[in-house]
């Protein structure tokens, strides 16, 4: 009997160890990459650079690491939660790219159609000649059509006006568009016309200039489609792929998820949170203002968004669900604007694709309020990293990232 009791009392611990280390077993070990990215976000929470960060990673889709830190909002000491929700702003940039190019596979419009197809006000748009002080302008005729295409990569000449050229941040003020998040009741279509009535900063086609070109794509999209934007990419991209997160209005059961956005205060060791006189953080929550920012307005957690790029690593199909044609996949990632960008990467039709010798085909982009990831085609890899701050210069999880992407 003594024998017996003390092999039980032996056994228990020795089960206990054979379930940690199965459930150790379940999760892949770290290589020094992720090691260095994971000790690079503590030590920016810790050292006060960010207030808190989302990072997921994935391999041949399975989950490598997936880690919240610090605060989702340093105000209230709310924490970061693996699921809390952000505002990806320019990595919407990418969504509204794929809904063009579903419509394009169902044949709702060809990708070197012109704009003024769908918008007519941009049939007479001309080149911005000059900017009077009263903001009136003088433009020359356009010698290129504006195409869809154009649209997609940043090579229209519609800049961006407060974070890209001053002289369309007078002209957007003077008529009344909104150049990143919707803060009234005017529409995709209504906000797309009025940028049609201005002029375009140069030719079609001859440079490559951040801009407006995914928010006027928003309003082609809804006129080929026949449907409102928001309802055509929840049931082509996110109901398919399970991207329950993912939403220009945010649910209001979810609300309490979405990170705050801060910046520093001006003592430049706290947080205050982010305020701006063109619009409020608090648009995922406006349910009543219809217009739907196809380059800046989406909210995501890191789940969802590593859904999305992994749907391009299975060119063009994820969780046993196509959503594109392989032979699309292969266009996305193909140099959409030759000879316009100086450096190691190109401009696809969804994505910037790392050119250079070293990692090429990565695929990337990042967002105003912190957010970053790339997917590599080679290792079949997906890095989502997802902060919510503005006007940070140093963030020294943000170099660690870079360091892996441009490796």
């Amino acid at each position: 009997m003594e024998k017996q009791r003390i092999k039980r009392r032996l056994d228990v611990p020795m089960a206990l160890v054979l379930i940690i280390m199965a459930i150790a077993g379940c999760q892949a070990p770290l290589d020094k990459r992720w090691q260095m990215l994971n000790g690079a976000i503590k030590a920016a929470v810790e050292t006060n650079q960010i207030p808190g960060a989302v990072l997921l990673t994935t391999r041949d889709g399975e989950v490598i690491l997936h880690r919240a830190y610090g605060f989702a909002d340093p105000l209230t000491q709310a924490t970061m939660q693996p699921n809390t929700l952000f505002r990806i702003c320019s990595q919407t940039k990418a969504i509204t790219s794929t809904a063009a190019l579903i419509c394009w596979e169902k044949g709702l419009l060809e990708l070197d159609d012109p704009a003024s197809k769908y918008i007519p006000s941009f049939a007479s748009i001309g080149i911005l000649d000059s900017l009077m002080a009263d903001t009136t302008f003088s433009i020359v005729p356009a010698e290129n059509t504006l195409t869809i295409r154009h649209l997609m990569t940043h090579t229209g000449g519609i800049p961006y006006g407060e974070i890209g050229d001053p002289r369309y941040e007078q002209l957007y003020t003077k008529h009344d568009v909104t150049d990143l998040f919707p803060r009234d009741e005017r529409s995709t279509f209504d906000n797309a016309n009025k940028i049609g009535q201005l002029a375009l900063a140069h030719e079609p086609g001859t440079q490559w200039t951040y801009g407006l070109g995914l928010d006027v794509l928003v309003a082609v999209i809804e006129v080929a489609s026949g449907q409102p934007y928001a309802e055509f990419v929840e049931a082509e991209i996110f109901e398919p792929l399970g991207m329950d997160d993912t939403h220009f209005v945010v649910p209001e059961p979810d609300q309490s998820r979405v990170a705050n956005v801060v910046e520093r205060a001006p003592n430049g060791s706290s947080w205050q949170m982010h305020q701006h006189p063109d619009y409020t953080i608090d648009y995922p929550m406006h349910a009543e203002w219809p217009l739907c920012s196809g380059g800046a307005g989406l909210t995501s957690s890191a789940s969802d968004y590593a859904t999305f790029l992994q749907m391009y690593l299975g060119r063009g199909q994820a969780k046993g669900v196509r959503v594109l044609k392989e032979a699309t996949v292969d266009s996305v990632m193909a140099d959409q604007a030759p000879g316009l960008i100086s450096g190691p990467w190109q401009q696809g039709l969804a994505f910037g694709v790392k050119s250079d010798s070293a990692g090429a085909g990565r695929f990337f982009w990042s967002g105003y309020f912190n957010t970053q990831f790339y997917a590599d085609p080679e290792t079949q890899e997906v890095v989502v990293l997802m902060k919510q701050t503005y006007g940070l210069n140093s963030d020294t999880s943000s170099t660690a990232f870079n360091a892996l992407l441009w490796d």
